[in-house]
């Protein structure tokens, strides 16, 4: 296959799609998406015996089980696509949406419109789910989506494109709006990168290494974060129980996601009331803790934290900790730490509060709260494509406004300018 001449010709049906789809109304995308999830849960039985010549040949390579786990597909995953779909089909549109439409002392309105960016290419690893929900997030905002997803998923991955272009047929939109790359050849990725004519965003989903790739080598804008070392720092001001189920919660809910917190700041003065109970409490759980010295002086046989453990994300049952002398030597830390994805402070000081909130640089930033509530569904987005720590057009999680843009309008009746 010739590569090259195969991407250059996905890109231009994207960019015919993604003219038609500009124009397609709210109710034949909702059609669509309803279609997709009808197609879906019919062709449960071939999903599963698709994505079963994944798995076996997965297990031959010898894929470990976490990754084993994420390319399964069973009929509740299966039904959890076909339900995500349904979901996008029942949130607002945003395509088209007017704001801050004001008179000028000429008399022309001017204001803002909401648009699709156009042609989104997103690479991501291992989960077949993502093939769906980044098809509906696409159409849902009027755009045209290029989706490679990873070579293992492969059977899988086109079992559910044929689903999607299914639907998509039934509502009379072009199928040439979702497509997914045939090739498992890896210049596929770099092609697709580097089409700045037919494609307008990158979104890579997947570990440090291929968003590392992707952002060194593409031509295209990328939304992307490359890594999640999220911080909770305990106040000495900090109420008891909330400093102890929210440090608990951040890292133990769950271990291998992007906002698990992975560094635990806590005030010297009050260290020594709430480390020894929360160290019990991880140690219980099977958390590894790795300590600065004033940490292991409190918790006597922990391991030592390294200069880098403060920039690991371990995304696994181990935390560092270190005791601070107050606000400010946490959020140097941060600042010198952080990956800008979700820092929190616990603490009843509405000062210190503000402060943390106006200071810290990162895409989410909490008072009280969890890090892993940095999530598009927690924060109302109905489902998010990914979360971005960058700092150009979308931040944080990214949903359906996140995958369009703003056009200036003007309306005028004839008027001139003198």
């Amino acid at each position: 296959m010739d590569v090259k001449a195969y991407m250059q010709g996905l890109g231009q049906q994207a960019r015919a799609a993604a003219r038609q789809l500009a124009r397609a109304n709210t109710n034949a995308k909702n059609s669509a998406l309803l279609a997709m999830a009808d197609a879906i849960e019919s062709a449960m039985d071939e999903l599963l015996a698709e994505n079963k010549k994944d798995l076996d040949a997965g297990a031959a390579k010898g894929l470990d089980a976490a990754l084993l786990d994420r390319l399964a597909l069973n009929p509740e995953r299966v039904a959890g696509m076909a339900e995500g779909l349904r979901q996008v089909a029942a949130l607002p549109d945003p395509v088209g949406e007017i704001s801050g439409l004001n008179y000028r002392p000429s008399g022309i309105q001017v204001g803002k419109m909401r648009v699709p960016l156009g042609v989104i290419g997103i690479i991501y690893e291992s989960r077949p789910n993502v093939t769906a929900d980044a098809a509906a997030l696409c159409l849902k905002s009027g755009n045209s989506a290029i989706l490679r997803g990873g070579s293992e998923a492969a059977h899988s991955n086109q079992s559910i494109a044929r689903c999607i272009q299914q639907g998509l047929q039934e509502a009379g939109l072009p199928i040439e709006a979702v497509q997914v790359i045939e090739t498992t050849d890896r210049a596929a990725v770099g092609e697709l990168i580097t089409m700045q004519e037919y494609v307008d965003v990158i979104v890579p989903r997947g570990g440090k290494g291929l968003i590392e790739r992707i952002s060194a080598e593409a031509r295209v804008p990328v939304i992307k974060h490359l890594h999640g070392v999220c911080h909770v720092y305990i106040d000495d001001k900090a109420e008891h129980k909330k400093a102890l189920d929210i440090a608990f919660n951040a890292k133990t809910h769950r271990y291998g996601v992007c906002n698990a917190m992975e560094t635990l700041l806590v005030a010297a003065g009050i260290a020594e009331d709430v480390l020894p109970e929360l160290g019990k409490m991880y140690l219980d759980k099977g958390v590894e803790l790795r300590g600065c010295a004033k940490t292991r002086s409190i918790l006597p046989g922990i391991h030592a934290a390294t200069e880098a453990d403060w920039d690991e994300e371990y995304l696994a049952p181990i935390l560092s900790i270190r005791v601070v002398d107050g606000l400010e030597t946490a959020m140097e830390h941060i600042h010198k730490h952080s990956s800008g994805h979700t820092e929190s402070i616990v603490t009843e000081d509405y000062s210190r509060a503000r402060r943390f909130l106006a200071e810290i640089d990162s895409s989410s930033v909490m008072v009280n709260a969890s890090t892993r509530f940095a999530d598009g569904f927690e924060y109302g987005l109905g489902a998010e494509i990914g979360i971005s720590t960058d700092k150009i057009h979308a931040r944080g999680p990214v949903g359906l406004e996140g995958l369009t843009s703003q056009k200036y309008i003007v309306l005028g009746d004839g008027h001139i300018r003198s």
